[in-house]
């Protein structure tokens, strides 16, 4: 007999998953329709048609699923395993937003979403390519369709939908026995990870992802061409495309950057995470893709290059895609999903377009233009080749280590990844850098086919000269003495100098002056020059901001108090932080820091930390309050996110590194045999910790030392069975560091479970072992505290980063330089269009 479940609300996911099926259907005849108007008689249009209305059907029922998932998210329907996984009642309507794309599904549903709006452009706009372009992309989005099916065929599961019910996803779970288990047991949901919630993950993987799908279109172009044996012709209309693509992917990791820098405490704004790089290698392919299509268009060389970056780009996509999704970088990167059981079909939506890739390149190879002559080293396309290679190799090195979990997977090895990325990655892409830099700043003075090598060398030995100059300047106030202006007098530079540092400024330096003079020369009246030019600059200041402020940002925050805050720290972070007591000043850099209290905001709580700078008088020059972000999550720990002070040649970055942890309103402590409530003690606040652990108090810190195993107590006597297991705590007073030990003990006898707590009259505390957790290596103890006035405090670490506001404009001028090349492209393709058109018309007249 089936159990009638109380309080569900079936509707919604009833009719998404409905629209599910619709949306998969009608991209599977759209595909079919318009490949069948590819083949067959082009006089007959109604394959096409039906082509159009399946595909627009599709996109309405898309944006119906969004809707219900959203409705779903929004009412709090926790009955959904969607919503009760990724959201919760306490989260503001904009982070219900980022809910929708925490999860797998919500994320294909986004992908097929932006790839549904550039087929609909397409439909419009690309003429005699529709049929074949659109064939591609409904192809694509049949794959990424099936990802949401969520059925089982013949035994195989496909897809995984966002509207399986809770207890569908936790069939075996006893709750789902009780009819009425929505209403006595699901209250909330889990909540979206507070990582997440930030106002750049609202915007943030929308661009991702729309830039994602922005590569099917150039893609699409390519496939079409080889398809329909229009070899070459579909080089002009797809550059506008793999210009959008490469912008607004470029926009969405910058907005990841940003998300990084914001919201996230390791101090940086780039990790080379294996997410962060599955999403920048197609990125740069598709940008060498747009130089190599250029250079086509503009000589004729380099055919098959071009094709190959543009094809291998939207394959890197798909490739990113089965690397963050099928659960294989689990153990190397924190942002990639868990496996949803669709590992098989990514890998198959992989396969799919690199063996159609393959046969219609191999099929057309001889119909492919090579050119035999080979290019002058003074002409502009020669370097442009030279760059695209650098940076193909440059991809090749990142995705090669990223792979590494594929390739023991596959192989069965067990190649450990880069300890620590960043410095590794570093060390290998610099020098990509520094020659991609330097083409981009002498090519500039080369033109398409051949250049005058007198003029080329005079105009180079200028620039590489005021680059010397300008490079000059910029070192002194990074690297050496002109620092003292942002960190004070007191500035020593700690990090470790590196000649690649100023190599590189020095290269990107140049390309933004050789760009400059471009650019001077489109304000004269050579518009079409803009667009790169601009792009050009942004990329050098971008590279000049990113190596000054991930060399020489300093730590600030330096401890030389003596706390060791215990082994939760490690070494170099036990030097990094500082502990601040509140209302407490300290002086730290040319600041003096004040822990000023804290204010909770639904499970947020933020601490104010003001910063002053005092003349020598002891006037205050300066006075401002940051305040980091720290959520006591009950299975993450602390969260922290950091604030930051903006200037214009640095910031001054805070996050806290540890807190004291608050009591949760309404939170019960089961009691415990042995002994009862204090009542002249407030109420208890547990701990889980392990040995070397330490815990602040008002006046002191307890640091847990060791377990001793042959615990004995006074009068009760062990017999054989009995087990009892002691605690041996540290407490550290402040005035004077004296140390006092204390060892509450756990007794198990006679199979009942008892806990003898242990006073420190001194401190006004009590301390209990209330549970052994062997599978953590942890113990829980309770730590009580007689009333009166309590004394806050917080662990925090401060950085200031130099000169960063260079990276964020250069990221910014580069996206608006994307901007005019794609506009530049798109009036060139109208024109190109216009003109066949007339010379149609006219024949057919004559």
């Amino acid at each position: 007999m089936d159990i009638q479940y109380v309080g569900e609300h079936l509707l919604p996911g009833k009719l998404g998953q409905f629209f599910i099926v619709l949306a998969f259907g009608a991209s599977l005849l759209s595909t079919i329709a318009y490949y069948f108007q590819t083949v067959k008689d082009k006089e007959d249009t109604s394959w096409r048609q039906i082509g159009r209305w399946s595909f627009r059907i599709q996109s309405v029922a898309v944006i119906v699923i969004i809707a219900s998932l959203f409705y779903i998210i929004y009412n709090h329907y926790f009955e959904y395993n969607y919503a009760w996984s990724h959201s919760s009642k306490t989260l503001p309507v904009e982070y219900m937003i980022s809910c929708f794309w925490e999860g797998q599904e919500g994320s294909f549903l986004l992908w097929a979403f932006w790839q549904l709006v550039i087929g609909n452009v397409l439909m419009r706009t690309a003429k005699s390519w529709e049929d074949s372009v659109m064939t591609v992309i409904g192809l694509s989005q049949v794959f990424i369709l099936s990802m949401l099916l969520g059925v089982e065929i013949f035994g195989h599961r496909i897809g995984s939908s966002p509207f399986i019910l809770l207890r569908e996803a936790m069939a075996n779970a006893p709750v789902f026995k009780d009819p009425e288990y929505l209403i006595k047991y699901i209250s909330d949901g889990k909540g979206l990870n507070p990582l997440l919630q930030n106002y750049w993950m609202v915007i943030h993987p929308p661009t991702l992802f729309f830039g994602f799908a922005s590569m099917v279109a150039p893609f699409a172009y390519a496939i079409a061409g080889l398809w329909t044996k229009r070899i070459t012709e579909w080089v002009k209309p797809a550059i506008p495309w793999a210009l959008i693509a490469v912008m607004v992917l470029g926009a969405g990791i910058i907005m990841g950057s940003f998300w990084a820098y914001e919201a996230l405490n390791f101090g940086g704004f780039w990790a080379w995470d294996p997410v962060e790089n599955a999403s920048l290698i197609p990125w740069l392919t598709m940008i060498s893709a747009v130089h190599v299509l250029i250079v086509y268009k503009n000589t004729g060389h380099s055919y098959f290059t071009g094709l190959f970056l543009t094809v291998i780009s939207y394959i890197l996509v798909l490739y990113a895609s089965f690397l963050t999704r099928s659960g294989i970088l689990g153990e190397t990167s924190v942002h990639s999903f868990t496996d949803l059981g669709m590992s098989g079909q990514l890998v198959i939506y992989v396969l799919a377009f690199l063996v159609l890739s393959t046969v219609l390149i191999v099929i057309n190879w001889k119909k492919m233009p090579f050119t035999e002559k080979e290019e002058s080293i003074y002409s502009r396309e020669f370097w442009m080749f030279i760059g695209a290679l650098v940076m193909t190799l440059s991809c090749l090195q990142v995705i090669g280590f990223t792979s590494v979990p594929v390739i023991n997977k596959l192989i069965g090895t067990d190649i450990a990844p880069p300890l620590e990325p960043v410095p590794f990655y570093n060390k290998w892409q610099m020098p990509f850098a520094m020659v991609v830099a330097i083409l981009l700043g002498f090519s500039q003075f080369m033109k398409y086919k051949k250049t005058e090598a007198a003029k080329f060398w005079i105009s180079t030995g200028v620039s590489l000269v005021m680059s010397l100059v300008i490079t000059f300047i910029i070192c002194y106030f990074t690297f050496f003495g002109g620092l003292k202006l942002i960190y004070g007098e007191g500035f020593t530079n700690e990090n470790d100098f590196n000649w690649m540092f100023p190599v590189l400024i020095f290269a990107a330096v140049f390309g933004v002056l050789t760009n400059f003079t471009v650019l001077a020369d489109a304000v004269k009246g050579k518009f079409k020059l803009t667009g790169s030019a601009v792009a050009h600059i942004g990329f050098g200041l971008m590279l000049i901001g990113a190596v000054v402020a991930a060399s020489q940002n300093k730590v600030i925050s330096v401890n030389t108090s003596g706390f060791d805050y215990g082994e939760q720290f490690d070494a170099k972070n036990k030097r990094e932080n500082i502990l601040l007591w509140k209302n407490e000043p300290m002086k730290i850099n040319k600041y003096t820091v004040t822990y000023l209290g804290d204010s909770t905001e639904g499970v947020n709580t933020y601490y104010r930390v003001n910063y002053k700078v005092l003349d020598e008088n002891n006037q205050v020059k300066e006075s401002f309050d940051l305040f980091p972000l720290g959520q006591q999550n009950p299975s993450m720990g602390l969260v922290a996110s950091p604030d930051t002070r903006h200037y214009l040649t640095h910031d001054i970055y805070t996050h806290v590194s540890s807190v004291p942890k608050k009591e949760v309103e309404g939170e019960e402590h089961a009691p415990h045999e042995g002994h009862n409530e204090d009542e002249e003690y407030n109420k208890p606040i547990s701990y889980k910790v392990s040995i070397g652990d330490t815990i602040f108090f008002d006046e002191g810190k307890v640091i847990v030392r060791s377990v001793n195993r042959k615990a004995q107590l006074k009068d009760i006597p062990l017999s054989g069975n009995d087990v009892a297991i002691g605690i041996s705590l540290d407490v550290v007073a402040n005035d004077d560091n004296k140390v006092t030990p204390v060892e509450p003990v756990y007794l198990i006898k006679n199979n009942a479970a008892f806990s003898f707590p242990k006073k420190m009259d001194e401190f006004g505390l009590k301390f209990r072992l209330v549970k052994i957790i062997p599978e953590d290596h942890k113990f829980e103890i309770e730590m009580l505290k007689k009333p009166g006035k309590q004394k806050d405090y917080i662990i925090m670490k401060a950085i200031v980063f130099p000169y960063i506001n260079l990276l964020w404009s250069g990221t910014i001028i580069m996206v608006i330089g994307f901007a005019f090349a794609i506009s530049r492209r798109i009036k060139e393709l109208r024109a190109t269009s216009g003109a066949q058109a007339a010379d149609k018309k006219v024949k057919q007249v004559a």
